[in-house]
């Protein structure tokens, strides 16, 4: 299933415009809140897009790219988490969703291969998400974490 609205492998960097990256996700969604830069890999936006269609409901996005920059201010995982440019775009994403339909969620994310899994789902219900990524294991030698790997926010 390719992506149809735009042509993701040509470039994956975009910048805000009001062009739609996929039939679900604008350019503003993946946006990096710092700079407007939305790099993503190609191979995570088709996935993220297949979730959002077997979902069958609007996903909100609270994150997506991150610069360095804002990652470092806004994470603990610093310069270079998930959020950010991994050499061939950003591989992350966090998903305002809560109850039966985050439980749901988790599933068809590891079905499209997502091998990161957070959920934050305590507060307030509109501050609920899941984050899901697909970096593999060259990241993962960087931070020692497994993967797949599912892991709650405190």
């Amino acid at each position: 299933m390719g992506i149809t609205r735009r042509t993701f492998i040509k470039s994956s960097i975009i910048i805000v415009g009001g062009v739609m990256a996929t039939d679900h996700f604008s350019d503003k969604e993946l946006a990096c809140r710092c700079c407007g830069v939305a790099k993503m890999q190609p191979q995570f936006m088709e996935a993220l897009e297949r979730i959002r269609v077997e979902m069958n409901m609007p996903l909100n996005l609270s994150s997506a790219f991150r610069c360095a920059k804002h990652n470092a201010e806004v994470s603990s995982t610093g310069a270079h988490g998930p959020h950010t440019d991994h050499g061939d775009g950003g591989q992350a994403v966090d998903i305002l969703i809560s109850g039966a339909s985050a439980l749901r969620l988790v599933e068809v994310a590891r079905k499209h291969s997502m091998t990161g899994i957070g959920v934050k789902q305590n507060g307030p219900v509109g501050k609920r998400f899941i984050h899901c990524d697909n970096l593999g294991t060259e990241y993962t030698k960087n931070t020692g974490g497994p993967r797949p790997w599912v892991w709650s926010y405190a």
